[in-house]
C-alpha cells in the first residue's frame, strides 16, 4: 500500500526504507538489500539511496513509498492518494510515470482519487462512489460518455 503522506520512517534511509517490508517477512539481509538495490534503480533512486525522507523531494518520496510497496511483488498494489502533496507539475509527471510503472510490472492497482483528470488517465477502468456506494464501474470512455446518472456526469466532468 502507499499512503497520502508517504508515511515513510524519517530514522530511515531510503535503502532501509525500501527494505522495511522484507524484512518483516524476515527475509535475509544480503536479500534484502539486493531486492531494495533493484527495486530502487527500477525507480531511479540509486543515487539516493543513503539519504533520509527529510532530505527528498516530494516526487523523490513518493517513489520511495512505491519502492517499498513493490519491493515485495505483491499481486495487488494499494495507493490512497499518493499524488495530493505533489505540486502540479509533479503530478503530471508521476501520473506518467505510474501508469508506465503499472504497465511494466502487470500489478493490478486501485488507486484512489479525488481527481477526475487523474482518474481518467490512470484507469482502465473507474469506480465512482458517493456516500460509500458505487454509482457506476467502466472504463474511462464509458464513465465520460455515458455517465450513469447526474452525480457520476457533475463528479466526472464538472462545470466551471
Amino acid at each position: 500500500m502507499v499512503f497520502q503522506d508517504y508515511a515513510l520512517f524519517p530514522h530511515m534511509n531510503v535503502l532501509d526504507n525500501i527494505a522495511y517490508p522484507l524484512r518483516v517477512r524476515k527475509v535475509s539481509k544480503a536479500e534484502r538489500r539486493k531486492v531494495a538495490t533493484d527495486t530502487a534503480g527500477e525507480l531511479s533512486l540509486n543515487g539516493l539511496l543513503e539519504r533520509r525522507p527529510g532530505q527528498l523531494s516530494g516526487g523523490q518520496q513518493q517513489r520511495v513509498a512505491l519502492a517499498r510497496a513493490i519491493a515485495t511483488r505483491p499481486e495487488v498494489l494499494l495507493l490512497d492518494e499518493p499524488l495530493s502533496n505533489l505540486d502540479a507539475r509533479l503530478r503530471l509527471e508521476a501520473r506518467t510515470f505510474l501508469k508506465e510503472l503499472q504497465r511494466e510490472l502487470g500489478i493490478t492497482s486501485v488507486f484512489v482519487t479525488h481527481d477526475q483528470a487523474e482518474a481518467l488517465a490512470l484507469a482502465d477502468r473507474i469506480a465512482v462512489m458517493k456516500d460509500g456506494k458505487i454509482q457506476q464501474v467502466g472504463t474511462p470512455r464509458e464513465i465520460f460518455h455515458a455517465p450513469a446518472n447526474e452525480f457520476v456526469a457533475s463528479f466526472i466532468a464538472p462545470t466551471p
